[in-house]
């Protein structure tokens, strides 16, 4: 049985950076992509970026720039550097796991970025 438990969500300031990880247990193939989205008030669900093992990234146009994905493969642990944060990030943010064509979601963690 494979759980995500994302850590790092919180409340902070227009500006300020915070820094979300999400740690993977249980059988987790080598190969795989794990990754961030997140669901604001109201709205669906998007992505915001992914990382392959291999250490291939793809980001949202919309936090180019600002946000960083990481992972330490070791762990089986991704993280999401949020830097230059805006109201507008304000979301729960939901770790994703994908290997062998199988989805996999933590809970989600909320961010909240206030002026």
């Amino acid at each position: 049985q494979v759980q995500l438990v994302e850590y790092g969500g919180g409340l902070v300031q227009a500006g300020e950076s915070l820094r979300l990880s999400c740690a993977a247990s249980g059988s987790i193939f080598s190969t795989n992509i794990m990754g961030w989205y997140r669901q604001a008030p109201g709205k669906q669900r998007e992505l915001v970026a992914t990382i392959t093992n291999n250490g291939r990234t793809n980001a949202a146009d919309s936090v180019k720039g600002r946000f960083t994905i990481s992972r330490d493969n070791a762990k089986n642990t991704v993280y999401l550097q949020m830097n230059s944060l805006k109201l507008e990030d304000t979301a729960v943010y939901y770790c994703y796991l994908m290997m062998r064509g199988m989805g996999y979601w933590g809970k989600g963690t909320l961010v909240t970025v206030s002026s």
